[in-house]
């Protein structure tokens, strides 16, 4: 066990696998956000463990798409437009991404970060009173026709490489296998052996409660500085006071990026802003979670109601939320779910890190003792305990069986 612990500030999903997966390795390990642990992006997602994930939104297609996008009111893309100009230099990297070529390179380097995510998860909570959370469940892809289907072959085949084929549902078949649906769907992708997660937030707050159970320590504290003594990290200053530390772990999604400047490092993470919608006490449920992919939202069967949640909109990660993406959800699961009751609807905006690459910085930085975990865009939920296993690893001096150098933070520091 090491003398001075573990620092991992940032207690979403990333954060708190890190700290459990240190502790079994016999590190002293101390959590630490300034909120409460899941309360951030890890709070409000879809709860989808997307081991099918693997294809980026920058796609070819991107540079046709993206101004059709933004100037059509009924579309899933969004802009905060009183940021756009300082946007741009990361919007310019962005996009720069969106050839086949680019495209393919970032599936590939997606397959081992989410590809086994069911696993990873079940084995985080394997043994404990956690494993009720992690439910297996089909996963399906919910177009209005089979032509729709046939048109988004280039993905499709990109999920393939990864091994995720579907079956196909058409007509009458969809509502026999989801009679939640309205005729709206015609054609249902449908794939097995899939994961979801019913209270994303609990399930993290029970996670943190096991690893303070374990032994570990959560400090709820706002870090206000990051000290090296010889060029490796020694201690840690807060508005809790100065905290000792071996080593220092970054998962703190989007906030990373000013935890980075304290260091003196200029990350190119943005938001991408998601919303979702709870309808309380609905009059019926999916049998299984979808994607509504004309509307680009995910629907998710959960303990607190039917949730939908989805949508990207562009903006500073210190703004409020808009109104048009919660019009939009509503108007497309009202589209969907025809006939859908309830009682009252929970709203709500978060943040999704995002770099121009679409791929997360996992690793240390250079040979300071710190350690990077965030950038995980939509997928932080489902990679966040592989994360948590590899930083791990490489902490406890073990270097991870797969090529971690397209995770490696240096390609946006040097």
């Amino acid at each position: 066990m090491t003398e001075k612990p573990t620092i991992v500030i940032g207690a979403g999903m990333c954060g708190v696998s890190t700290a459990i997966w240190l502790q079994r390795l016999g590190h002293s390990v101390i959590l630490m956000d300034k909120g409460t642990p899941g309360m951030g992006a890890s709070y409000g997602n879809a709860g989808l463990l997307a081991q099918w994930a693997v294809a980026p939104v920058t796609s070819p297609t991107l540079w046709r798409e993206a101004p059709k996008y933004l100037l059509d009111p009924n579309s899933p893309l969004f802009m905060k437009w009183s940021y756009f100009a300082r946007l741009l230099p990361w919007l310019a990297k962005y996009l720069s991404h969106a050839t086949d070529a680019a495209t393919r390179r970032i599936a590939s380097n997606q397959i081992p970060m989410v590809c086994d995510a069911v696993d990873q998860h079940k084995s985080l909570v394997r043994g404990t009173d956690l494993e009720r959370w992690v439910s297996d469940s089909k996963f399906s892809y919910a177009y209005k026709s089979k032509a729709h289907f046939d048109a988004d072959a280039y993905t499709w085949e990109l999920k393939k490489h990864a091994g995720f084929e579907p079956s196909i549902v058409t007509g009458g078949a969809v509502q026999e296998c989801e009679p939640i649906l309205g005729s709206a769907i015609q054609c249902l992708a449908v794939l097995e052996g899939q994961g979801h997660i019913v209270n994303p937030g609990q399930y993290i707050a029970e996670l943190t409660n096991y690893f303070t159970k374990s032994g570990g320590k959560f400090v709820q504290a706002e870090v206000h500085d990051m000290h090296k003594t010889g060029g490796r990290i020694s201690h840690i200053d807060t508005d809790k006071g100065s905290f000792e530390c071996s080593h220092a772990v970054i998962t703190a999604g989007i906030w990373s990026k000013d935890l980075m400047k304290k260091l003196g490092l200029k990350v190119p993470l943005e938001a991408e802003r998601g919303y979702h919608v709870i309808f309380e006490n609905p009059s019926e449920m999916p049998r299984n979670p979808m994607m509504i992919t004309s509307g680009k939202f995910a629907v998710n069967p959960m303990d607190m109601g039917l949730r939908c949640a989805g949508t990207v909109e562009l903006g500073d990660h210190h703004a409020g939320p808009s109104k048009a993406p919660i019009k939009f959800l509503m108007r497309h699961a009202k589209e969907v779910f025809p006939n859908l009751t309830y009682t009252g609807t929970q709203e709500w905006m978060g943040f999704r890190p995002s770099t121009p690459d679409s791929l997360p910085l996992i690793g240390e930085l250079g040979d300071t003792g710190i350690y990077t975990g965030f950038g995980h865009q939509h997928v932080g939920l489902t990679a966040g305990p592989k994360t948590g296993r590899l930083i791990a690893q490489m902490i406890d001096g073990n270097m991870p069986n797969i090529d971690m150098s397209p995770y490696a933070p240096e390609r946006y520091l040097g």
